[in-house]
């Protein structure tokens, strides 16, 4: 099965989102897709000339509209700042198109809810970039968690941070300002908690939230004296109550030293606990109350050919796979929902009750107290 793409922006995740096309026919074999680079789109032209070049797309053009509008595109794949996804998907919808959408969905949840019920009138693949969901210790988690092996689930508690963002003199983007990104490391790290949560635990029900803004002035050109307002978070902690019960703390923040990619959580149940750092992505540990060797603590799984997704990649377990190995799983789950109509977790409705969970955060934050999540 040939899938034509049209690729909305050029730049890293573009270029991630296109690997993963061309890896997941190989890995996971042709039968279940095979891409097809049609044209390319990026308002920086030698952007989209150097993606005709590099990566193998036919065309390019500076207008979204002609991707869109394309009789030779199936599926429009949307990799652009947060604040363009909107009217993107929404034209390549109305268009009969299939759409792959980098998260967030959007940056309101009300035109994320307005582009969930469109994806489903017009009965397309509508799929949404949420990478973490589809990596396999989450997986393995969730199995652990449907299983009842954890026992009822009490806790979770999760934190995202990085330092990216730790030196005042980077300049100003478009992750500072409100009307492109939404927010600032909320949608940008904490999304990523609010996903595997949302797939483990379900919709959230209230929540009670606080955020800062650290660095609240950068430059607006490197070595610049002029400066620009950061309109957002650096960091937010927020504390979450599940319609099932579930008690969750979650934080994140873009300005913490020495932390690089420092996405770890911990599930309590009443039988169990399992725990997972993305910094050491191929193992999670876990502890069973009802184990023999229990007074020895925690011991460490680590990921192999038994769980869901890892296979493709190794013949054996222990072998470490990465984020553009976690692309790949998303893909192929795009590409078997074309092929065989297979459902899959993290569509538009998905991607929906992720974005009002961090409408309701950033609305608690502004008043620091509890606020339903609507």
């Amino acid at each position: 099965m040939k899938v034509r793409i049209g690729l909305i922006g050029a730049g890293w995740m573009g270029k991630a989102h296109s690997n993963a096309f061309r890896h997941a026919s190989m890995l996971f074999g042709p039968e279940a897709g095979e891409p097809v680079f049609e044209i390319v789109q990026d308002i920086d032209a030698e952007a989209a000339k150097a993606a005709c070049h590099n990566i193998g797309f036919s065309r390019w053009t500076e207008n979204w509209e002609d991707v869109v509008r394309d009789e030779n595109v199936d599926m429009v794949d949307i990799a652009t700042p947060n604040a363009f996804h909107y009217d993107v998907a929404r034209a390549a919808l109305e268009n009969g198109k299939h759409v792959y959408c980098e998260k967030p969905l959007t940056i309101s949840p009300k035109q994320s809810k307005e582009l969930a019920i469109l994806a489903k009138e017009k009965g397309v693949v509508n799929y949404v970039g949420f990478n973490n969901v589809m990596n396999p210790a989450n997986n393995y988690i969730k199995e652990l968690i449907d299983s009842g092996k954890l026992g009822e689930i009490k806790r979770f508690s999760g934190t995202y941070d990085q330092d990216a963002l730790l030196d005042e003199t980077i300049k100003i983007s478009w992750r500072h300002i409100n009307k492109f990104s939404g927010s600032g490391s909320l949608g940008d790290l904490g999304s990523h908690l609010l996903s595997v949560a949302q797939y483990w635990f379900g919709d959230a029900k209230k929540v009670n939230a606080v955020s800062e803004t650290i660095i609240k002035e950068r430059p607006k050109a490197p070595d610049s004296l002029e400066k620009g307002k950061v309109e957002n978070d650096d960091f937010f902690f927020s504390m979450i109550k599940y319609e099932n019960g579930v008690i969750g703390t979650i934080g994140s923040s873009r300005v913490a030293p020495g932390r690089k990619n420092h996405l770890t959580y911990e599930i309590q149940g009443t039988q169990g606990t399992a725990y997972y750092s993305l910094e050491n992505l191929s193992e999670v540990h876990v502890y069973f109350h009802s184990d023999e060797s229990a007074d020895r603590g925690f011991r460490k799984v680590l990921l192999g050919t038994d769980h869901q997704g890892y296979s493709a990649f190794y013949p054996q377990s222990g072998i470490a796979i990465g984020f553009n190995d976690l692309k790949v799983i998303e893909v192929h789950e795009i590409f078997t929902a074309l092929k065989e109509g297979k459902v899959y977790t993290c569509d538009f409705e998905f991607g929906w009750k992720v974005d009002r969970t961090i409408d309701a955060i950033l609305r608690s934050a502004a008043v620091e107290q509890w606020v339903p999540v609507e």
